[in-house]
């Protein structure tokens, strides 16, 4: 049946698009004589509140310039006749939680109802106008803990329809961090040991412990919430310690550090409080760039959340 199951289901995409609050990106990929490779990158800058990522108001506050800017980065790298990508959305569009299940049920739908239970407390809006999605983040001698997503079905719906104004159907919606892990993983950079990831936006930073390809721990804070960049990551390695059994991270990854300050100071700040050397998230491990990428920091970080997304269920080259 799985053999079956796998001639008939539909192939991953090779192209994603990143819609984020300060810039759209669009990744392509192909195989070529070296594997994996990327055929195609643009970048291109939105304005101010063009897009304000939040799980609980309306995001896409100016359609038209968000469709502007996909259409020019679309046309930049070279995509013209796709009709399915991924979409990569910002963290705060959505909320994610790490439910533990001593008993996994053995119907989706039951799982789904759980799951929906145990978050319908800490969720502002009814939790039946949400989009669930939820997978394995890791398991324990006694329990299956799940990395649930939850997302209101209408904020989803105003991303996409940036797509769709263009004719692309978003067959694949995700969160940024998540691949960002992904594009980690798939550059064989994720460490047996637990490892730590500092994802950062202008409007919020995200920190995730992984253990090989599990997720162990997630922890979202907007930045109006203020609370500064080194306490968040003080808190995380605390927790590490006493609840995950944990001791030194084996290595520290940051996505985004450029944003708002220098990368080297971001890097400094987290090197001086974990002793871990900050290293950037370098997705050239697993798909080649050729000659038509640079590879500045910023080209890294964008690159990296869409290039997650579109490896995760390919090999590396």
């Amino acid at each position: 049946m799985s053999a079956v199951s796998s001639i008939f289901a539909p192939p991953p995409p090779s192209v994603a698009i990143e819609l984020a609050s300060r810039r759209v990106t669009v990744v392509e990929v192909g195989r070529g004589s070296k594997g994996l490779s990327v055929v195609g990158y643009a970048s291109e800058p939105l304005p101010p509140n063009v897009i304000n990522p939040s799980a609980t108001a309306p995001n896409v506050a100016n359609p038209g310039l968000a469709v502007e800017a996909l259409g020019k980065a679309l046309e930049r790298a070279g995509v013209r006749s796709t009709k399915r990508a991924a979409l990569i959305l910002p963290d705060s569009a959505a909320r994610l939680s790490l439910i533990t299940l001593e008993q996994v049920p053995a119907k989706a739908a039951d799982i789904d109802q759980l799951i929906r239970w145990q978050m319908k407390k800490g969720t502002p809006y009814p939790v039946e106008e949400a989009q669930l999605s939820w997978s394995v983040a890791h398991k324990t001698a006694s329990a299956t803990v799940l990395a649930a997503v939850l997302a209101r079905r209408d904020i989803v719906a105003e991303y996409e329809g940036v797509a769709t104004k263009l004719g692309i159907h978003a067959g694949l919606v995700d969160l940024a961090s998540l691949n960002v892990m992904n594009a980690v993983i798939a550059a064989n950079a994720a460490s047996p040991s637990d490892w730590l990831l500092v994802t950062m936006a202008p409007e919020a930073t995200t920190l995730a412990i992984g253990r090989g390809s599990d997720l162990m721990f997630y922890r979202q804070r907007a930045t109006v919430d203020e609370e500064p960049l080194s306490a968040l990551v003080h808190q995380t390695a605390m927790y590490h310690e006493d609840r995950l059994g944990g001791t030194k991270f084996s290595r520290v990854w940051l996505c985004g550090g450029g944003i708002g300050r220098e990368a080297d100071i971001v890097r400094a700040e987290i090197n001086k409080l974990l002793g871990v050397p900050v290293e950037a998230v370098d997705v050239r491990a697993a798909a080649d760039l050729g000659g038509r990428v640079g590879a500045s920091t910023d080209v890294l970080d964008a690159l990296a959340a869409p290039l997650g997304v579109l490896l995760r269920d390919r090999k590396a080259a």
